[in-house]
Formats: structure tokens, sequence, C-alpha cells
């Protein structure tokens, strides 16, 4: 019996081809309870390039206190063999950070922002309005230095304290990162609890404070269900860099029975579906995800993975 494969039927208003950003080694295994060797993760980062993907979101430099999987940073990154041609962005999440990636020799960070006052509390220990003061540094720093800039924004469309996030709140918060030098925005639902019009209203507000479609990246969670559908929104409105985490890994500690990020398998499905390029190879990612799972000694949360047999 032969594989099953999606039927490819193009659609008009659609892009031609996406960029996936592949954030399954920090986002993915940022929140896992036992220590990953860096030996695998290593291998993860190599595997998912042998899958065609082209921008690998590597680790972090968050202070080890606060994300102990990640402690290993720099080890990491001075054992792997980076490639030519392969993005591997690294977060940093103040000019501690920036510092330890610059010594590790990175070419591309990201800073992490919040919509909502809540959560810039709990997660930056500052206000909405005080983290600016903090990402000013280190995006000012981190562009004299050369490197590239993208931009989180977390709590995108709902947080579990404050509830519906006001979709001007959101692009006033992308607004600020776009004119501090963040070439790229990344708009995340943080806890999954977005619907296709609710990105709709997401996007129509960032292109009504200045933020141009062309800037904005997407990244959804799949607590509801909804993570497909809101790409497709997105991908309607020409989003064209959609971030993904290779078998559904990572999972969101704020909303129970999270299952964590977009699974790049069921991401590439779609795109194949629809006729757009993307340059990954299924069969790889399927068969990464499945050697990740034995991993971690638990079966992969990827519909696609599990259907093929992952």
């Amino acid at each position: 019996m032969t594989r099953s494969l999606p039927m490819s039927v193009p659609t008009e208003g659609l892009p031609e081809r996406v960029t996936i950003y592949e954030v399954g080694a920090r986002d993915g295994l940022q929140n896992e309870k036992t220590t990953v060797p860096v030996a695998v993760k290593s291998e993860l980062l190599d595997r998912l390039a042998d899958a065609g993907l082209r921008t690998l979101e590597a680790t972090s430099f968050v202070h080890p206190k606060w994300v102990p999987q990640l402690a290993d940073a720099e080890e990491l990154l001075a054992g792997l063999q980076r490639r030519p041609g392969i993005d591997y962005p690294v977060l940093v999440p103040n000019e501690r950070g920036l510092d330890r990636a610059l010594a590790a020799g990175v070419e591309h960070v990201a800073i992490f922002a919040s919509a909502t006052e809540t959560f810039a509390k709990r997660n930056l220990n500052s206000s909405l309005d005080e983290q600016f003061t903090m990402f000013d540094a280190v995006v000012t720093r981190a562009l004299a230095e050369g490197l590239r800039v993208r931009g989180y924004v977390s709590m995108c469309f709902g947080d579990p304290w404050e509830g519906a996030v006001d979709p001007a709140q959101v692009a006033a918060v992308g607004a600020r990162l776009a004119t501090m030098g963040c070439a790229q925005l990344s708009l995340g639902d943080t806890i999954g609890t977005g619907t296709p019009g609710h990105v709709d209203a997401v996007l129509d507000a960032c292109v009504a404070a200045a933020v141009p479609i062309g800037q904005i990246a997407v990244h959804f969670h799949d607590t509801y269900g909804q993570a497909l559908a809101n790409t497709l929104a997105a991908l309607r409105r020409g989003v064209t860099t959609v971030d993904a985490s290779v078998g559904g890994l990572g999972g969101c500690p704020y909303a129970e029975s999270a299952t964590g990020n977009l699974a790049t398998e069921d991401l590439v499905w779609m795109l194949d579906g629809l006729g757009i390029a993307h340059g990954a190879d299924l069969d790889t990612l399927v068969a990464t995800s499945a050697w990740m799972a034995e991993q971690l000694g638990r079966p992969s949360p990827s519909r696609v993975v599990r259907a093929l047999g992952g």
C-alpha cells in the first residue's frame, strides 16, 4: 500500500511559498522536565536541516535558573556544525543574554515581548511599557553588531489572567518593536484561544498601526484545535512565515490540556495540499519526530506523524 499524500489543489489568494520557522529545538524543548542531552539537541537540529528546513531556532540565552533545559546553550552552539544557508536564531531576554549570544557567534536573535500587562509582570518582571526600555537597549546593540532581530509578541489572542486582548493593544506593541528595529514580528497565540476571525482582527489592527503584513509571522498553539485554521486565515492575508515545532513539541504552561505548538508535519501536509512551496521533506520530518519521540519516551501529538506511523 502506498503512503497517503494530500492532493495538491493550488488556491487563489495564497502565497506561492511559505517560510517555516522551526522552533522545536528551543520552544519545543524548553518546558521538558527531564534534561535532554546536548548531543540529542544537536542531532535534532542536524536532522531538521536534513529535512530541508532553513530556519532553525536553536536555543535561548535565558538565565539557567528560569529555563534549566536550555542551560547548555553555549555548549550546544559550540559543538553544532552550522551549515551554510541555514539560519540558527537564538532567543535573548536582555543585554546579558545578548552578550552570551555574541560570544557564541550568532547572527540572528529574537526578543520576547508581551502584549499584556499581567504577562509582562509575570514573565519579564516589568510593566507593559517598561519592557520597551529593556528591549530597546538589546535591539540597538544587536543591530550595531550587524545581527538581525526578530520580535516575539506573546498573548496576542488571549491572556489566562486578563482574558480577551484588544487587537489594537497587540498592534501597538508590535509597532513599537518594529520601530525599534525588529525586522520580523511573530504574533503568538500563547494559550491557543484564537480563531480565524480573531486572526483577521489582529492583522487588521497591525496594518492600521503601519505594520506591514510582510513583516509579520504567526505562532499558533493548538490547544483548542485551531492552529491550522488560524494559519490558513493568516496565509489568506498574505503572511508568509509560519512558526512550527517538529512533532508538535512544546506546550503552554498557562492552559490546561494544551497540546503545544503547531506541528511542523501538520503544517507541511496542509501546505502540500494547497500547492504552496516550503522546501521541507515530509518523510524526513516524520522520521525525525518518531526518533525524537523515542528520546522523550512518549508519542508525538502530531496528527500527521501518527497517521503515517511515525
